[in-house]
């Protein structure tokens, strides 16, 4: 397919993503083998100024921070002050708990590849205490209550006596299960910290982002001034209908911004994302990781989901058979902002695409790009899956509302013009077979998988990782 072609085909794909997820800008970046391919920007970094979205237009990039964590991590070990073996007792002997010495058996590794076991410990509406404001409780589904009842967690040592006080159990022994947990990232920043010397953020600004060029990327907004920095949005609900909203503050975590607070854009995005496609070597020729670090980011440690074949590294999402090719990647959600980074490294192709509003496009739209790259119908998937729909009577006892019971996340399952569809806070997603009781989340890397009781009713599904317990029927 010529250039001009396939570029047709993505950017009306796009605008159709943009249009169903009601995004209000969206940055796309794509470079082969090292130089920019292929550049765009949708709608605006200000919808009420008309201010439209430019390559250096500062984004939220949410979870794509952790990618940064993990690399902080290994240069420490390269240069022998830490082991990724470790247990994180060495670390942080305050991290105990009155039942279990699972901080001793609890490694460095678990918690880099989320399989430390330890549940989700509720600590994020603490952590973002300063940051909240009354829309934060209105709509973002997240947080709930009100923030008088919510006890903030401001400081290293006030977030480790909270989690040495707590009384929970392991969700599985450490290593057997991949489990998402922005604390076990939170205490890997801290890891960092004493291991270092350095505080978090000065210990990356220094090691990473400075040597690798990364002028624009930053968690501090009091550091770009003037700059061109993305206005926030959320999707609000109204009578029925849903509407793009400004909602200005921007989220931070002083304890955890290791695992979601960086800020960056199009172009800076692009020199990380060269790093793990050169084995280590940032844009402008400094090493930044050694090869074997790199090696060891990009191998599959844990399946994430091994129905789908989606295995997880440091930081990283593995895809050792995308199409053919092996895919790394990781996605950011937070509030105001989406992110997908990704990394083909066979093929020499990196890229990144960035949004101001919280959603599963980003994922969707580069799908899209990499099907039209070659030759695919964009939709396409990795994933084989079962073309014919279900019965219907048979996907109904699927639909209800699902709740974790370790963290504010519920989702539902719907039956809307006799497609299963789920929804995901303000995203409906149709849903494809994969096998009986797994489906996969059309336009995303991730599926879904429903458990049963012995009686063959549904109980729960599996969404990342989470269990979310059956709690309400609903009709379709």
């Amino acid at each position: 397919m010529q250039k001009d072609e396939w570029v047709d085909n993505f950017e009306t794909y796009a605008t159709k993503i943009i249009n169903d997820f009601h995004l209000p800008g969206v940055a796309v970046g794509l470079a082969s083998h090292g130089q920019v391919y292929y550049e765009k920007s949708f709608g605006y970094r200000d919808v009420e100024q008309q201010l439209q979205v430019t390559s250096d237009t500062v984004f939220a990039i949410g979870s794509i921070t952790k990618t940064f964590t993990c690399a902080a991590i290994l240069q420490l070990q390269e240069r022998g002050k830490i082991h990724v073996h470790d247990p994180i007792s060495n670390y942080l002997p305050e991290f105990r708990h009155s039942k279990d010495s699972f901080a001793n058996r609890v490694t460095i590794h678990h918690l880099m590849t989320h399989t430390s076991g330890i549940p989700d410990l509720q600590t994020f509406p603490m952590v973002v205490y300063d940051s909240l404001t009354e829309d934060d409780f209105k709509y973002d589904p997240t947080i709930s209550g009100e923030k008088k009842s919510i006890q903030p967690l401001r400081t290293t040592d006030e977030y480790l006596q909270y989690l040495s006080q707590l009384d929970f159990q392991l969700l599985s022994n450490p290593g057997e299960r991949w489990h998402y947990s922005n604390d076990g990232y939170g205490l890997l920043g801290i890891i960092i910290e004493r291991v270092s010397g350095q505080t978090y953020e000065k210990y990356l600004h220094e090691n990473i982002l400075e040597p690798s060029r990364m002028k624009h990327t930053s968690f501090f907004l009091d550091q770009y001034r003037d700059e061109n920095v993305t206005k926030l949005y959320v999707l609000r609900e109204e009578e029925g209908n849903s509407r793009v909203v400004a909602s200005p503050n921007w989220w931070d975590a002083p304890v955890m911004r290791s695992a979601g607070f960086l800020k960056s854009t199009i172009s800076d995005m692009l020199k990380f994302a060269e790093i793990f496609r050169t084995d280590g070597i940032a844009v402008g020729g400094e090493r930044i990781l050694a090869t074997d670090s790199i090696k060891q980011m990009a191998r599959v440690h844990t399946w994430k989901n091994p129905i789908i074949r989606q295995g997880y590294g440091y930081g990283l999402c593995v895809f050792p058979n995308y199409h053919g090719t092996t895919l790394l990647e990781h996605a950011g959600g937070i509030k105001g902002g989406g992110a997908q980074m990704f990394i083909l490294p066979e093929k020499g192709l990196s890229g990144i695409i960035l949004t101001n509003i919280l959603s599963t496009a980003p994922t969707s739209l580069m799908n899209g790009m990499l099907n039209g790259l070659d030759n695919r119908q964009v939709e396409s998937s990795h994933v084989t899956y079962e073309n014919a729909p279900a019965e219907e009577e048979l996907v109904t006892v699927y639909i209800g509302r699902y709740q974790s019971e370790h963290m504010n996340l519920s989702v539902s399952i719907k039956l809307i013009d006799h497609q299963l569809q789920i929804q995901v806070f303000d995203s409906l997603i149709r849903l494809k077979t994969i096998q009986k009781d797994t489906f996969l989340l059309e336009g995303t890397l991730d599926c879904i998988q429903f458990k049963r009781n012995k009686e063959n009713q549904i109980i729960a599904l599996d969404y990342k990782g989470i269990i979310l317990k059956f709690v309400q029927g609903g009709a379709a």
